[in-house]
């Protein structure tokens, strides 16, 4: 969480109550992937590979897909069977609209699926794929 807090910082600083665009959440995160790789470029390709990639994990959840389903526009259920809204923006105007959300639900769930937090450049491949899906 303290490596987001810059990310929140300025998001927060622009707009009321941590509210963003998909857009500036996704040049946030590809701002703290340039600080480990100046050359990095956010790729809607590898975040669509890496929700989708199969896993091990002692979570019982494989890959994203496992409760959001292989579409993002759709609803996903969780183990429990609540409902998940869909992930993608153009599908749940909400989605990506809020940095201290985003931030809790990647961190929850990277946990959840990968067994650690997902990387900057993680998080910013799955936001350009997200907001990539029309």
């Amino acid at each position: 969480m303290l490596k987001s807090f810059p990310l929140l910082l300025a998001l927060a600083a622009g707009t009321a109550a941590a509210a963003a665009t998909p857009a500036a959440l996704l040049q946030g995160y590809a701002g703290q992937a340039r600080q480990a790789d100046p050359a990095f470029e956010p790729s809607a390709s590898r975040g669509a590979a890496f929700f989708r990639l199969q896993r091990a994990a002692a979570s019982g959840h494989s890959a994203c897909t496992d409760c959001h389903t292989d579409d993002p526009r759709q609803p996903g259920r969780t183990r429990a069977h609540k409902a998940i809204a869909p992930l993608a923006p153009v599908a749940n105007p909400e989605r990506l609209a809020d940095a201290a959300k985003t931030e809790k639900w990647l961190g929850r769930n990277c946990r959840d699926v990968v067994g650690r937090p997902c990387t900057a450049a993680e998080k910013a491949d799955i936001a350009a794929w997200l907001i990539s899906i029309r």
